[in-house]
């Protein structure tokens, strides 16, 4: 007997609310675009990450994914290469990955920063603003106003002239980026000077402003016209999500706005807490990885010291940096399913703490969501946070408004309570469906799931066998045909029949797969030097962007005289210096501009002293802790320092605070006793140094607050924070009267004080490497020399090496394995990365071990630098991987 096909499709549910003609419209019933509510799935997809060539298929990958949206940021210092000097062409032409976006059927939201973060060199902020001392960024200041004017200039009627409806998918402009995190002095008059901007450049779709940390106010400045948007990181195992989110949904409802989600977690478990909760937008930060070319990573990101972000841009979404669908790309789908599925009963619904009764014997939210659904019933979410990799953590009983259900652990089935079947072409309810719902039609329901399903129509109760890939199970209830399906088929599913019969697509073919290869030959070029341009004589080495390096690397070279002198200090110095003194060479340093002592004993009378410093990234956060890590903090050497002379000031300090009386006690720094712990005690005293001198706090484990005063007459004070990460502070010559002040820490290990006096190392001669010098050297054809590996390498010494690679359609992987060297990647005109191999600072990101050759990128040149350290650096093999 045939039967009739249902096509799977939408809810068509009527929207009852005001309807518009076109254009975008928020309130705090969600998102309407042209007229229609929509609950809107975007994924993070940024086409300065991506090889131009990839940029349609990565386009189309979201959109299979089931999202409708991708949201990219626009980097400001990837089009402004240098002051003045724009690029807006080949794998910068913005405009044409808006263009692809919209042709892949895809919305788009815009995120121009001027700020942006995103683990990028410098949050996008171009390097030479902190040239100029009086250029504050992210303030209402007219002279960074004046430059993210010119930056606006440019980008913004990229923007405009790509607006939804009209001509093009963007639906809504970030303006600035997690300000809350950020100490703007004046967050009105700064949002309000960029929202004018995006007015005068004819932006009309919704501006928007993301909160990092949940300050609504901190993050827009309560500017009007600008809506407030927040991001949310929780731990994915929290039983807490919930209530937490539905507290933003509820502030911004009392506005009249939506709860937009502009980042958040990738796992979809979460995702689908969030939706119940009531998020209209869902933006999972990095859904689609990406890859960090040349010089572009950041440094010490979220706020962690010696932190430095790899080139591969992956925090486990759904897609790799390389492309490849990881198993999170299915949960998508699925969750993509219900969406439509439900259609505008789903987007207009609103947040509610469900009346309906559940109790479960599994780890699950501690106040769990649910939405009123347009026209009747509940979507309750109900989240079993075990794993299924501990005793009493699989399979779990929920318990629905007293009905037992399944639910498989690491799950969060979305579940369906006293909703009405009519917009299905059914009379009556559904009174439960404990399962997601993927599909439904005219007398048929389709469910996913990995657990039996609970289905319960009007009165009747059916249970179904828990499906398997290719094995659907099937009942009947009140006259409706109830399938439940694996989730491998659920996301193939094409139509059902009213008797239960499913169309499901092909499966995709896997894609083959090349065995790893090792590499143990190249060509060594026989110029083993790249040019170098002159950057002058300097009294104090000057940092690297004014010589107008932004991105690569410079060298410092002067003589100086080291009789009697047991060690140098280095200040300042950042990112990565490679440090000769007298032809040794020392560890590289990566402290981000922490205060380094080198000894030097070895070496007398007058020395040769070299410094080749990288800079890895300009920081991405601003990060008090270390001078480099500040935002806008620049890059270089620092300044050289011999040290005349080290004396011990613990003693001697005057206590005040507590019940201290005059004349003031004196105790050694951090002596005082008191029962009163953790209440703040200050210690004082004169500290005379005849030329400039660093005073180091040893022991420092809590910030401590440190003053500095001229001696007499105690006026002129300037206030210091000293961090564990750089427990120093730098004094010039003469008399100065110290006070710090710290809480009261009876367990504490107590602080000790040096005083190290100084002179500077001075009369440098300087040279400048940047990214395209080191490029055009690197992509030139230039005669070598076949070498096998291994490839020994004394410290401080490079190797520049051709190597031929074998061709693959899909790119390939490149792991250097060896001890204490750097190697530097260019190919297809561009370098695609760093890796450094052996002691190294903490890497976050992606696997920080490998570089990644792009289909069609060809030639490949390696820059192999050795490293001082507790092996001889060593380039052993070059390993081969397939992308997948």
């Amino acid at each position: 007997m045939s039967h009739p096909t249902t096509t799977l499709g939408q809810d068509t549910t009527p929207d009852h609310t005001t309807t518009l003609d076109q254009g975008i419209a928020l309130d705090a019933r969600g998102i309407r675009i042209e007229g229609g509510p929509q609950l809107v799935l975007c994924a993070s997809l940024f086409y300065f990450r991506l090889p131009r060539e990839q940029w349609r298929a990565r386009l189309a990958q979201v959109r299979a994914s089931g999202y409708t949206c991708v949201d990219v940021y626009l980097p400001w210092n990837f089009h402004e290469t240098a002051p003045g000097r724009w690029s807006f062409e080949g794998r910068r032409d913005v405009a044409a990955f808006l263009d692809l976006a919209q042709e892949e059927g895809l919305y788009v939201i815009a995120r121009p920063g001027p700020y942006i973060c995103s683990e990028w060199d410098g949050g996008a902020l171009p390097a030479w603003l902190g040239l100029d001392p009086q250029l504050r960024v992210r303030q209402h200041e007219p002279r960074f106003l004046d430059r993210v004017t010119a930056w606006f200039d440019q980008a913004l009627p990229l923007l405009a002239e790509r607006q939804y409806p009209a001509n093009g998918p963007v639906i809504m402009v970030q303006l600035e980026n997690e300000l809350d995190f950020f100490d703007c002095e004046d967050r009105t008059g700064y949002l309000t000077a960029l929202r004018d901007q995006a007015v005068r450049h004819g932006i009309t779709v919704p501006l928007i402003a993301c909160s990092g940390q949940g300050d609504l106010e901190g993050a827009t400045g309560n500017v009007p016209g600008v809506v407030p948007a927040c991001n949310f990181y929780p731990d994915d195992d929290s039983p807490h999500i919930e209530p937490e989110v539905r507290r933003y949904a509820e502030l911004l409802a009392e506005r009249d706005l939506p709860l937009l989600i502009t980042e958040t977690n990738r796992r979809h478990r979460t995702l689908r807490r969030l939706l119940a909760s009531g998020a209209s937008l869902i933006a999972p930060y990095l859904q689609s990885s990406g890859w960090n070319f040349g010089y572009t990573p950041s440094a010490g990101n979220w706020g962690r010291p010696g932190n430095l972000m790899s080139h591969g841009y992956d925090f486990g979404g759904y897609v790799s940096s390389t492309g490849t669908e990881r198993p999170e790309y299915a949960e998508a789908q699925i969750l993509a399913r219900v969406i439509d599925t439900m259609g505008a009963r789903l987007a207009l619904a609103t947040p509610t703490v469900p009346h309906t009764p559940v109790t479960t014997d599994f780890p699950t939210s501690s106040s769990p969501s649910a939405l009123r659904l347009e026209g009747g019933g509940l979507l309750l979410a109900v989240p079993h946070l075990g794993t299924g990799t501990r005793a009493g953590t699989g399979t779990g009983t929920a318990v629905v408004n007293g009905v037992p259900v399944a639910v498989g652990p690491d799950s969060c089935p979305l579940m369906l309570v006293d909703v009405p079947l009519g917009p299905w072409g059914h009379e009556g309810t559904l009174t439960l469906a404990s399962a997601d719902l993927v599909a439904a039609g005219e007398g048929v329901l389709v469910f996913s799931s990995e657990v039996p399903v609970t289905v319960v129509v009007g009165d009747t109760r059916v249970e179904i066998p828990a499906p398997e890939a290719g094995a659907p199970q099937r009942a009947t209830a009140a006259g409706l045909t109830l399938v439940a399906l694996a989730p491998a088929d659920a996301v193939r599913l094409r139509a059902a029949d009213r008797d239960g019969t499913v169309h499901l697509d092909a499966p995709t073919p896997a894609r083959p797969t090349s065995a790893p290869a090792a590499m143990r030959h190249a060509r060594r070029r026989v110029d083993t030097t790249a040019p170098e341009r002159a950057a002058g004589r300097h009294e104090l080495p000057p940092t690297l962007e004014s010589l107008g390096v932004y991105r690569g690397r410079g060298t410092y070279r002067t003589t100086t005289d080291l009789t009697g002198v047991d060690e140098l200090l280095l200040v300042g110095a950042a990112d990565i210096v490679d440090l000769s003194v007298a032809g040794r060479s020392r560890p590289t340093i990566a402290g981000f501009g922490a205060t380094r002592r080198i000894d030097v004993r070895e070496a007398t009378g007058s020395v040769e002293v070299e410094a080749v410093v990288e800079i890895w990234g300009h920081a991405n956060f601003d990060d008090a802790r270390l001078p480099a890590l500040r935002l806008g903090a620049l890059r270089g050497l620092g300044t050289l320092w011999t040290v005349r002379e080290t004396t011990d000031v613990s003693a001697l300090w005057e206590v005040h605070g507590h019940w201290t009386g005059r004349p003031a006690p004196l105790r050694e720094l951090g002596g005082w006793s008191s029962t009163r712990v953790g209440v703040p005690v200050t210690y004082t005293r004169e500290i005379r140094s005849d030329t400039a001198a660093a005073l180091h706090l040893k022991g420092v484990v809590e910030p401590v607050r440190v003053t500095v005063a001229d001696a007499e007459p105690h006026t002129d004070q300037e206030a210091h924070t000293v961090h564990a990460e750089d427990p120093w502070l730098p004094l010039p010559a003469g008399t100065h009267r110290v006070s710090v002040t710290l809480p009261h820490h009876p367990s504490g290990g107590g602080l000790r004080a040096e005083l190290l006096t100084l002179d500077p190392v001075t009369d440098w001669t300087c040279a400048a490497q940047d990214d395209d010098l080191l490029t055009a050297f690197a992509t030139d054809a230039a005669p070598g020399q076949e070498v096998q590996l291994p490839l020994a390498l004394a410290p401080g010494e490079e190797a520049w090496l051709d190597v031929d690679l074998p061709e693959s359609h899909d790119g390939l992987l490149l792991r250097p394995d060896g001890t204490q060297i750097r190697v530097t990647g260019w190919a297809g005109g561009e370098c695609v990365g760093r890796v450094w191999v052996g002691d190294r600072p903490d890497f976050s990101g992606g696997d920080a071990n490998v570089l990644w050759i792009p289909p069609g990128w060809s030639g490949l040149t390696l820059l192999v630098r050795g490293a001082a350290g507790p092996q001889v650096p060593e380039l052993r093999v070059l390993r081969l991987e397939s992308s997948d």
